[in-house]
This record gives structure tokens, sequence and C-alpha cells, in this order.
């Protein structure tokens, strides 16, 4: 029989367990629904990610394809070409060398450059000094149709006069008791006329020279110099036919303390030189 509204009403209280467990399960999380949310915000993470690195270039080879050809446009937006990556390329160095000196080049732009560092420290090295091994070097480095006159040049460039003013002897010797120190360290090289045959390679370099040792008057000092060097291809290998040198760019000097004269000759006869290749 039903009851009408006019009659009292009956209110059921719960425990108080009961009733805590009854209005919590009216708030229960719903896994599949978060799971869903998340799952969409990882997705448009990924899409603008996807997005934002469209066009870039890869980072293995530090440069876009247009930058690698040479023909992009440089960071001042000018239409010069990009800097060339300095980095390993992942190609193998060449293992050979010749009178000392690195040979065996690949007939590249980058085996060109990696000629251009390679004799710009023979050319800087204290071997030129000395008139039988600044000879030999000559002769292994450059195209035989110029050696004549490269010899000759060199031959006037380190001349006695020249060798003197470094406290060396005529036979481009450092005095008992010191150590003469020339060496140059490229920095970064260019190609500024590239051709199949012949090619002008610009090699940024700093470097030391002076006597290293106690009571010395030519203390060893820092410079920086461009060496522009023209090479042939030779059928086998990258030869020198000429070279210029021109004065900087060079960097403001730190504020680093000065070696003793000790440490610089231990530094100069522990750590041998490199050879570069690209």
């Amino acid at each position: 029989m039903p009851l009408s509204d006019d009659q009292p009403h009956t209110r059921t209280r719960l425990p108080v367990a009961e009733q805590s467990s009854h209005q919590m399960s009216g708030r229960q999380p719903r896994p599949l629904r978060t799971l869903l949310a998340v799952l969409v915000v990882v997705t448009l993470l990924v899409l603008a990610i996807s997005v934002a690195n469209r066009g870039k270039p890869d980072p293995g080879t530090g440069r876009s394809q247009t930058s690698a050809d040479g023909a992009g446009a440089d960071s001042d937006g000018k239409g010069g070409p990009a800097p060339a990556n300095t980095a390993a390329s992942g190609r193998e160095p060449v293992t050979t060398t010749s009178g000392g000196v690195a040979s065996g080049f690949p007939h590249t732009d980058q085996g060109a450059q990696s000629a251009a560092a390679n004799y710009a420290v023979a050319l800087g090295g204290a071997e030129m000094f000395r008139a039988d091994s600044r000879h030999a070097l000559v002769a292994t480095v450059t195209d035989p149709s110029v050696t004549p006159q490269l010899q000759e040049r060199l031959d006037k460039a380190f001349g006695p006069e020249t060798v003197a003013g470094f406290g060396l002897d005529a036979q481009g010797k450092a005095p008992k008791g010191l150590t003469f120190v020339s060496r140059s360290v490229p920095v970064g090289t260019r190609t500024t006329n590239s051709a199949d045959t012949a090619t002008k390679v610009e090699v940024w370099c700093t470097g030391l020279v002076g006597l290293a040792g106690a009571n010395s008057i030519k203390p060893v000092t820092e410079n920086w110099y461009t060496l522009t060097v023209t090479m042939r291809w030779s059928g086998s290998d990258w030869k020198l036919t000429d070279f210029s040198r021109a004065a900087g760019p060079a960097p403001v000097p730190g504020d680093q303390q000065a070696a003793t004269a000790e440490d610089i000759t231990n530094a100069v006869q522990q750590f041998g030189g490199f050879r570069y290749a690209r």
C-alpha cells in the first residue's frame, strides 16, 4: 500500500565508517581518463618538437647542405660563404709522411685544407732556421716546377741577419744552455679559391718563437698571423707553389701570468707537435 506524503519520513543514519566509505566511492579517480589526458599531452609535445627541429642541420655535420658546399650566407647575412666545420670529418686521416711532413692528402677540398695546415706547421718550425733542414723541407712540400724559386726566396728570408736576430749562430743553433722554440699552431683554415687542379687556402695560426732558458735575452713570445698557401694537385698529392703571410687577426691578450723559463723549456721538450687532417 503506497504511503502518502503527509506521513512522517524516516531518516536512516549510517555508522561513521560506512558513511565515509559511501561518500568516497562517489569521488574515486578515473584511471582511464587520466591516462588518455597524459597521452594527449605527450603527443602534442612530440609534434611541437618535430616542427621546431624541421630544417635544422644534422648535428653530426654541424652545418646544412648549403653551407657544406660553401654557398650559404654568412653570419652577417651578406651572402658570403659560411664558416667551414673544423671538427673531425670522420674520414681516415693520412698516415704517410715524407721528410717528416704528412703526405698523401686526398684530392678534395678537405684534403687541400689539411695539406695547407700541415705545410703551415712545417714552414713555421725551427728547421727553417737551419739551411740543410730547410732545403730538405722545401724540396718535400713544394711543386718541383717552383722549388728553385721558393728555395732562393726562403734562403733570403732566413738569412744570417734574421737568424742572428733570434739569438742563433750562423748554423741556426741556440747558445749553450738555451732551447730555441719556433712552432706554428693552426687555429682554422678556409678555402678562398678552389679548383680541381689548384687551390688557395688561408691558415689562421698562432705561433711561439724565442729562446727558452735562464738568462735568455729573447724569451719565447706568441704571435698571430694568417698564412695564405697556394697549392697544385701533382697527380698524387697537394704541393705548395706559393705562400704569403699577413699579421693577425690577434685576440686580446689574456691576464695569465707568464711561465718561467724552466717551465717553457720543459713544455717544449716534453710536448710534441701535431700533424693535422680533416
